[in-house]
């Protein structure tokens, strides 16, 4: 017998899979199958192939992020006086733009002195043309600031969206009615929508991710727009609509403070800025640590074994909330750290997840240093004359003494 074409095999496995993937067990309670969920004209349920209109609405929503940054952000930074930082620039060098572009942005100490051979520089002056590249590379002041304003004004609209939508749900206000009916529960418009807007933005935040601000917690911004793409799609799939407006509602509540927090920081309007952080904070640490685990974890773990016998969608969307959550606690450490230093300084220094300070600090260390090092050469050569050379000639008599006389040295 001779094998079958390419395509015919390919077709079955393909087809094959897809019969294991959607294998009622999987997605469905026990006495449930897919016959049962079947639409009629006044009835429709949620369609696995409805997720793919996600991808073109993430398009549409960069191109209007997009949009909303050069047009209306932009030109409000100016307005508001937001100014980006004057950096130096580092020198062209062929190779350490080689070194830096093809092997790694941060060299350790033995390629620090082999590229300083290479180009007959010392050492120091190596470290600071990476130091200026890398700070090239960061953004601008401008940046944060509209991206800040794009997320806040998305936050905004899918916050009081989905208030809009579930105002008149009994759901929203006994969380036993998520699994009344369940899983043949009707999709309404409302919910489709409302689902396609957070799924579509999540996935734009994937799509403009390489761009956006990198920030200390990237690996785990990463894991949190994997979990909540995989955690609205599979509820989606076996018709959690219910728990899942839930979820979307409690994390667009506290996002909604972050931003304008972030705006205000920007604007050096601290105060303002001080005081909206102190009020994230609060919303954040308690829908985030008290809401989330009673309305959703606590709802779906036991309420819901109430109406159906576990299975392996009760098992794995439960594995995704955790998931969350445990993400929740980590950002809940920054942040309680953050109020705590709040506490003890009576301001808010910055954003604990940004890193883009460093080459700054590093920048104005090495003129102190440098500074530290004039001073102390100008010092030995002009002791023997009897004067320091300060803003010009000040006589050595001139200078500060303690009640013994005798001049404070530094």
């Amino acid at each position: 017998m001779f094998p079958p074409p390419n395509g015919l095999g390919e077709d079955r496995m393909a087809r094959s899979l897809y019969e294991w993937l959607w294998q009622h067990e999987f997605w469905l309670p026990p006495g449930i199958t897919w016959e049962d969920m079947q639409e009629s004209e006044d009835t429709h349920y949620p369609q696995p192939r409805d997720l793919l209109l996600s991808i073109p609405f993430a398009l549409i929503l960069v191109v209007i992020r997009c949009a909303f940054e050069r047009a209306i952000a932009l030109p409000l930074s100016t307005k508001l006086g937001v100014r980006d930082k004057q950096r130096p620039k580092a020198q062209p060098n062929p190779v350490l733009e080689t070194f830096y572009s093809t092997r790694r942005k941060n060299p350790k100490e033995g390629e620090l002195l082999n590229l300083a051979k290479q180009c007959d520089l010392p050492v120091r002056k190596v470290e600071k043309w990476f130091r200026r590249r890398r700070n090239m590379d960061r953004p601008s002041l401008s940046k944060k600031f509209s991206e800040a304003c794009w997320r806040f004004t998305f936050y905004i609209i899918s916050f009081f969206t989905g208030l809009a939508v579930l105002y008149d749900k009994p759901w929203l206000w006994d969380h036993r009615e998520c699994w009344t009916g369940y899983p043949q529960q009707p999709l309404q418009p409302s919910l489709f929508w409302y689902y396609m807007l957070e799924l579509s933005f999540y996935w734009s935040l994937v799509f403009t991710l390489p761009f956006d601000v990198k920030r200390k917690d990237f690996k785990e911004q990463i894991v949190h727009h994997a979990a909540t793409i995989f955690l609205i799609s599979f509820s989606y799939c076996a018709n959690y609509i219910r728990i899942g407006t839930l979820v979307m509602v409690i994390h667009d509540a506290s996002d909604c403070f972050l931003e304008p927090t972030k705006i205000f920081n920007y604007m050096k309007w601290k105060k303002t800025c001080d005081s909206l952080f102190m009020i994230f904070s609060a919303v954040f640490l308690i829908s985030r640590l008290i809401i989330y685990p009673y309305t959703v974890l606590y709802n779906t773990y036991y309420y819901s074994m109430e109406i159906f016998q576990p299975f392996f969608g009760y098992y794995f969307v439960n594995v995704l909330l955790i998931i969350l959550q445990l993400l929740h606690v980590f950002w809940s450490c920054l942040i309680i750290h953050m109020v705590y230093k709040f506490i003890l300084q009576g301001t808010m220094e910055k954003d604990m997840r940004s890193d883009t300070e460093e080459s700054d600090k590093d920048e104005e260390r090495d003129k102190i240093r440098e500074k530290e090092k004039n001073g102390i050469t100008c010092f030995s050569n002009v002791t023997s004359n009897g004067y320091i050379q300060r803003n010009g000639s000040e006589p050595l008599d001139n200078r500060a003494h303690h009640a013994n006389g005798h001049a404070k040295e530094r």
